[in-house]
């Protein structure tokens, strides 16, 4: 291939039509840059050579090394100093904490040091914008981890949700950070994929809601967040990374886009990075239909995108539609990508080609515009770097409990016969006097945390350097937890092969116990090492190893097993489930971070309440596809097929140690398209023990003009209630929430009949009514609401009835 035309900036005339709500909705820059740029940074942009543009495009990764901390990048390392990659100004610095075990401290003093450098000794005195992981709580020595976000699903609480991530923000401002490549949008399609455990759920109101309240916690903090994989990543073919993509425009637009439409518009995120998929053929990266058309013109997105890691200089060296780096970054220059990160493999070759006057430099100028934009509204233009933080505290008290509520609310109760709570607290008795603790993952603090944790992502590299922070495990937190007990370990086997050797003292030991606590799971890591995290993608959903095998040993032993998952995605553990000789009791936590291992312990002894709800499906087989609870009438089991897709348990799911009524689900008789109805439900804790309900509306379109899913989770609440207490949850529908992508193309509410329902989960209908949408077909604009509002008022404890209506 060969670029055989001037590249020019993109003409919106070619883009999709929009209403006049759009185009009012957000302010963003056109392609000629206006008054929302300030002139300053129009004087800067015109006082720039080629070069000192350019440079302002580029990152640079001062520490790269042999450690592989992203994909291809041994091979893709710049051998360019980085003196001399900077004398024309620099755009971004790379992961300068992220990368290797540093010192806080110790770095910023480098850090404030350098960007005087760049203030002081570059002609324009422009400098670095510093960004940095921060999936589970910034990606660096000493720094505090939070669950991962599939554990931020789980939890089904965006208001804890944003809590954590202004604390991530605040230690990133004061470290001189600017930008966090987080959080991830991409709604789980196939958990297959080894990136499932940075994605918040298989809803995507859910991952919306979620996600765009980690922007807006990040960014009250005065940090960008920045959405990924803008779009279609978790939907490739079998779950693969990288794999091709061939979602429909309909789901893509109905299922893969929302989260970042609700980011850009609820959230004001300023950042967005481009997936590294191709859709259809086409690569994201180099397809202004996504990243200019929707992005920019239909949402009016007016911040930055950047490119996923070495994703412009993957346009010529995977996907083969760029014959060189100069041709890749012309590609990815016009479809919208602003800057190139990690470092300028290809934008620098731009200069060249825009000399040779095969790029029109109005493409550079567009992205500079923007730069210097984030730049002067991050304050990096003013800022004088005069005194370096000290006293850096990463992982204070206040993130620790954050870390552990958030982990606590996490844990999803699967199953129970009555084993459970081990203290004794929410039943009779007392608690285990023997106690065994079994398993790979039961010892392990690894196991507790997600790819993108410091740990696992950065600390695999440097065997022998402490953690830095305190990462009790489940056996330590369960021996602190039950005092009273005596508690014993064995390992079993590790979490991969197929050594058998430690089955004999693992069944030794569960027979010395009144109850075995197995944990097993996954051990998170990237490309081959580990079982879960990027390109660790499988082919089967069974266990890893050996460790099923394990449990059925120490299940055959007689004495009661409680069976611990601390996995990175849904496994298919029916076996579990739904047999005669199941344990006794399935409690699955979604890497639940540094406090992940006192959450169980105290779930596991009662002295806290399960809350947790599956984000995911779990899955009767990696066969037993589609895999979301987002599928049409023949996405299911039918007569018409012997293959059984029901998952062993649905979306929503989960236990807890009392019991919960929900009844009287009343809702408006009807309502216009385009307008907004009422609909409430009485939520009661029906058991003897205080305790917290996920209330979770659904709703189907009974007939439509194209096919719908069997259920769609519409709105949702977590509710509090003492044992006895009821109240009446009322949630305000904008009917937006049924809109789709009619036969045209454009998103519509249609006229017609809508099923609903509150029950535990998305199979469970537990009350049930109707509301019928009146009118004519109604065209959906940006402009529309997105959001379900809720209220709960209590029936009794008036002092608690003054609640404030929230928006999820």
């Amino acid at each position: 291939m060969t670029v055989e035309r001037t590249l020019s900036v993109h003409d919106s005339s070619t883009a999709p039509s929009s209403d006049p709500a759009t185009a009012a909705a957000a302010p963003h820059l056109t392609d000629e840059g206006d008054a929302l740029v300030s002139a300053r940074v129009h004087e800067l942009l015109e006082s720039m050579t080629l070069e000192e543009k350019i440079a302002q495009l580029v990152g640079f990764w001062v520490d790269q090394g042999d450690e592989v901390v992203a994909p291809l990048a041994g091979e893709m390392a710049t051998s360019t100093r980085y003196d001399e990659f900077t004398r024309h100004g620099l755009g971004q610095l790379t992961r300068v904490y992220g990368t290797r075990p540093v010192d806080p401290a110790e770095r910023a003093e480098w850090l404030w040091r350098e960007q005087r450098r760049l203030v002081t000794e570059t002609r324009l005195g422009i400098p670095a914008l510093v960004h940095e992981e921060c999936l589970t709580g910034l990606a660096a020595w000493q720094a505090a981890t939070f669950p991962t976000p599939l554990a931020w699903g789980a939890s089904f609480d965006p208001e804890l949700v944003e809590e954590m991530s202004r604390l991530i923000g605040r230690s990133m401002r004061e470290l001189g950070v600017h930008q966090g490549l987080a959080p991830v949008l991409d709604v789980i399609r196939d958990p297959r994929w080894g990136r499932v455990d940075e994605c918040i759920a298989e809803d995507p109101y859910v991952v919306g809601t979620i996600g765009t309240a980690y922007v807006r916690g990040l960014q009250a903090e005065g940090v960008h967040a920045t959405l990924k994989h803008f779009v279609g990543y978790s939907a490739s073919q079998s779950g693969r990374n990288h794999a091709p993509v061939h979602a429909g425009p309909r789901e893509i637009a109905d299922v893969l886009l929302p989260p970042f439409e609700m980011a850009v518009f609820d959230g004001g995120v300023r950042s967005v990075m481009n997936s590294y998929a191709e859709i259809d053929g086409v690569p994201v990266g180099a397809d202004p239909t996504y990243l200019t058309e929707v992005l920019r013109e239909r949402w009016g997105f007016d911040g930055v995108v950047v490119s996923d890691y070495f994703s412009v200089a993957f346009l010529h060296l995977m996907h083969a539609v760029a014959a060189t780096p100069g041709e890749a970054a012309a590609l990815a220059l016009e479809a919208g990508i602003d800057v190139e990160l990690p470092t300028g493999d290809a934008y620098l070759e731009l200069a060249e080609l825009v000399r040779a006057g095969v790029v029109d430099e109005a493409l550079v100028d567009r992205s500079v515009l923007r730069v210097l934009d984030q730049k002067e509204e991050l304050g990096l233009l003013d800022e004088t770097f005069d005194e370096a933080p000290t006293g850096i505290d990463l992982d204070s008290p206040e993130h620790r409990a954050v870390a552990l509520r958030l982990a606590e609310e996490s844990v999803v109760l699967l199953a129970n016969d009555g084993v459970l709570p081990l203290g004794g607290t929410a039943t009779s008795g007392a608690g285990p006097a023997r106690v065994a603790v079994i398993g790979p993952n039961a010892d392990s603090s690894e196991a507790l945390m997600g790819c993108y944790s410091f740990v696992n992502h950065v600390l695999a590299h440097h065997p022998g350097v402490e953690a830095g922070i305190e990462l009790p495990t489940v056996l330590e937190s369960l021996r602190d937890e039950l005092d009273g007990s005596v508690v014993s370990h064995a390992v079993g086997c590790a979490v991969e092969g197929d050594d058998r050797s430690g089955f004999a003292e693992a069944q030794a030991v569960a027979r010395d116990a009144d109850v075995a606590v197995v944990v097993v799971g996954d051990r998170a890591g990237l490309f081959g090492r580990g079982t879960v995290g990027e390109g660790n993608d499988v082919e089967s959903l069974e266990l890893p190893g050996v460790q099923r095998e394990l449990v059925e040993a120490v299940q055959s032993t007689g004495t009661p097993v409680v069976l611990v998952l601390l996995t990175g995605r849904p496994y298919a553990i029916g076996w579990a489930l739904d047999t005669a000789d199941a344990p006794a009791a399935v409690v699955q936590a979604f890497f639940p971070g540094e406090e992940g291992g006192r959450a169980l312990a105290g779930i596991l002894s009662g002295r806290v309440h399960p809350s947790g709800r599956l984000p995911v499906s779990l899955p009767r087989s990696a066969g037993a596809q589609p895999f979301s609870y987002l599928h049409p009438i023949l996405g299911g089991s039918s007569e018409i097929t012997s293959a059984d897709t029901t998952p062993v348990r649905p979306f929503g799911f989960g236990l807890g140690y009392t019991r919960f009524e929900r009844s009287e689900l009343a809702v408006d008789g009807d309502v216009v398209a385009g307008g907004s109805f009422s609909a409430s439900v009485r939520v009661r804790n029906a058991g003897d023990h205080a305790g917290v309900d996920v209330v979770q509306l659904y709703a189907r379109d009974v007939f439509a003009s194209v096919t719908r899913p069997v259920a769609q989770l519409v709105g949702y609440a977590r509710v509090s209630l003492e044992a006895g207490e009821e109240a009446v949850v009322r949630f305000d529908v904008p009917t937006t929430r049924f809109a789709f992508t009619g036969r045209s193309g454009a998103r519509i509410v249609e006229p017609g009949s809508v099923e609903l329902w509150v029950g535990p989960s998305s199979a469970d209908k537990e009350t049930t009514s109707s509301v019928e949408i009146t009118g004519g077909e109604y065209a959906v604009t940006t402009a529309d609401p997105r959001l379900v509002e809720v209220d709960i008022k209590r029936a009794s404890e008036p002092a608690r009835n003054a609640e404030p209506a929230r928006t999820f």
